[in-house]
């Protein structure tokens, strides 16, 4: 603090001395001929010399960085702001800026967790980020899009730009080219993550309308933004609706009210490591320009490549070509078009089988059983499906059980809470409850990572580049507190896992569950070449490690009622709303934003 204020009047106070330097000068030679101006500038001297006294040169001052300096001019990004004694809603933001996802200005690192002004008193449904473009959802359920891969690197368009409105969105995944976005009412909608893909052909219907002539006009529903509506090829039962989906980089997975796992293609590559967990599906035909349910698709087919080829890893002595994993059909067919495919399709392996959760890393999926238990499937190459090193396949083309007991003694039972997965990394949140006996083991909660930590993410103070055994991460698993209500010894548990597909992880620690104080640890672990972590470092680190503040203290995430909540349009839209910061994960980035607590 002291370092910036310092540097920042160096050059005011010194142009202040030459300027007091001359004018004595000046006095000297003229005072006999003007006595006036003598003692004019003899009263402006002794200004300069009271100022300049009573505010101190430091002599460790620092320069401003260029953070500093953009900071300054356009006042858009506060480095070090304080948010835990401010009554207004601030987002903050650190890591990799070079895409403009974090900030309109051309910052391209942020070391340290700095407030991102252009989000002030805004409370958000949800934020996503992804590679080079950002999406968010605002108070009223409209979708904003920016970055440069949105706009093309347009600068006159760095700020988001309203897409998707009056669809009541609750939430938004990224993928590689296509943003989807799911309504309170259980639909969801595509969209590209390019500006330039999303302008509606003059005369073309309007999307939100179902006839061929369009009818948004009649009721005021009118777009200018292409979007479809993805729909299961089956009809759900009365009354059931698709409650929550999650995306890799190529496929989409989506799980309705009643337990049913669907899944859908985003391109050609979405089932390349069979993380779709089937191969046929249909797609509209482009040929045909009035389709229905019974003409119009064709039928095609995806090929995980370890059946298409299962001698792609061997010698070329022995392997001479690749194998095509795409049907003849979908040759001539643009993949990057948001009509690619516009259904969700339940995967055959677990009709009947009531689903919890469902979650998807890069290239892999998963899904929770009620009662605890976790099945896999996709890219298993660097362990990241977690059945441990007997399975030695890179490809898991079925849904396959994740033993997760493995690690725990023989007196407690195993039953997994919640699954994280992004990237190459998936984490387990489990609960071991100890068997009644006449001494039982107090019920712990531990955090199982597995896959990719060639940058520390697996949290076990290890780099490993291939963990297919679910190891227990440091210093957030097995821990407790005591409870003034149960007047005893309680589990903590993570309240929030994100993990970044560039391989660093942010949870969200519940510490204040027992309490009162509302307030939560934020914890940082994994790679950190372009300061994801916040620490302002740039190296890696493999062990869970509570980020702090710049003044040294605890970085803790909130939950309280805002005063106020403001739309992006800077419009006022409710008093009084229960929100809680929540932290979130882009590739080598990372935000904390407040989210309207449902």
């Amino acid at each position: 603090m002291f370092r910036r204020a310092g540097s920042s009047l160096s050059p005011n106070l010194r142009n202040f001395h030459s300027q007091a330097s001359s004018t004595v000068r000046n006095a000297r030679m003229r005072f006999r001929t003007h006595p006036g101006i003598a003692i004019s500038s003899g009263v402006f001297a002794a200004y300069i010399l009271w100022y300049t006294n009573s505010r101190p040169i430091h002599n460790d001052a620092a320069s401003q960085s260029p953070l500093e300096n953009a900071t300054k001019k356009k006042s858009n990004l506060i480095t070090g702001g304080d948010i835990a004694d401010s009554d207004d809603l601030r987002t903050v933001v650190w890591g990799s800026n070079k895409y403009n996802t974090l900030t309109m200005e051309d910052i391209d690192v942020i070391r340290t967790p700095s407030i991102a002004e252009w989000l002030d008193g805004v409370a958000l449904r949800d934020l996503a980020i992804y590679k080079d473009n950002a999406a968010c959802v605002d108070s009223r359920g409209d979708v904003y899009q920016w970055g440069n891969g949105f706009t093309g690197g347009d600068v006159q368009k760095r700020k988001p730009i309203l897409t998707l409105r009056e669809k009541n969105i609750t939430k938004l995944r990224l993928t590689e080219g296509k943003l989807y976005a799911l309504s309170a009412s259980g639909k969801v909608y595509a969209l590209s993550t390019e500006s330039a893909k999303q302008t509606l052909r003059p005369g073309a219907p309007t999307p939100s309308s179902d006839s061929w002539w369009g009818t948004g006009w009649l009721w005021g529903e009118d777009e200018t933004v292409d979007f479809v509506e993805i729909t299961p090829e089956e009809t759900l039962s009365w009354g059931e609706k698709i409650v929550s989906i999650e995306a890799g980089d190529h496929h989409v997975l989506a799980l309705t009210s009643k337990g049913r796992t669907f899944a859908h293609p985003v391109d050609k590559k979405a089932n390349t490591f069979g993380q779709l967990g089937l191969r046929k599906f249909k797609v509209p035909n482009p040929a045909v320009h009035h389709r229905s349910k019974t003409n119009g698709h064709l039928d095609v087919e995806l090929i995980p490549k370890s059946l298409a080829d299962p001698f792609a890893n061997s010698s070329r002595a022995t392997h001479s070509s690749p194998v095509p994993t795409a049907s003849e059909k979908l040759l001539g067919i643009d993949d990057s078009n948001i009509r690619f495919c516009t259904n969700f399709f339940e995967i055959p392996a677990l009709k009947g089988i009531q689903m919890a959760q469902i979650a998807a890393g890069g290239r892999t999926s998963f899904s929770r059983t009620p009662d605890g238990r976790v099945l896999s499937w996709g890219a298993n190459d660097f362990g990241q499906a977690g059945l441990g090193s007997n399975v030695a396949l890179d490809t898991i083309i079925v849904p396959t059980e994740v033993v997760l007991w493995k690690s725990s003694t023989n007196r407690k039972t195993t039953k997994c809470m919640d699954i994280t997965a992004g990237g190459d990394l998936t984490a387990f949140t489990v609960e071991r409850t100890g068997v009644p006996s006449p001494t039982p083991s107090p019920t712990t909660i531990d955090l199982l990572v597995c896959g990719n930590g060639r940058w520390g993410g697996l949290g076990s103070n290890t780099y490993s580049s291939s963990q297919s055994t679910p190891l227990r991460a440091k210093n957030v698993s097995g821990l407790f507190e005591y409870s003034d209500a149960t007047q005893s010894l309680q589990p903590i548990a993570p309240h929030a896992v994100t993990i970044s597909p560039t391989g660093h992880v942010l949870l969200t620690l519940n510490t204040g569950a027992t309490t009162d104080v509302g307030v939560r640890d934020l914890v940082v672990w994994g790679k950190n070449y372009e300061s994801e972590l916040g620490n302002g470092k740039k190296s890696s680190i493999p062990i869970p490690t509570t980020l702090e503040t710049p003044e040294g203290g605890r970085f803790m995430l909130r939950r309280r009622k805002a005063k106020r909540i403001l739309d992006l349009h800077g419009k006022l839209w409710k008093r009084n709303v229960l929100v809680e910061q929540c932290a979130v994960v882009g590739p080598e980035n990372s935000a904390v934003y407040w989210k309207i607590v449902s």
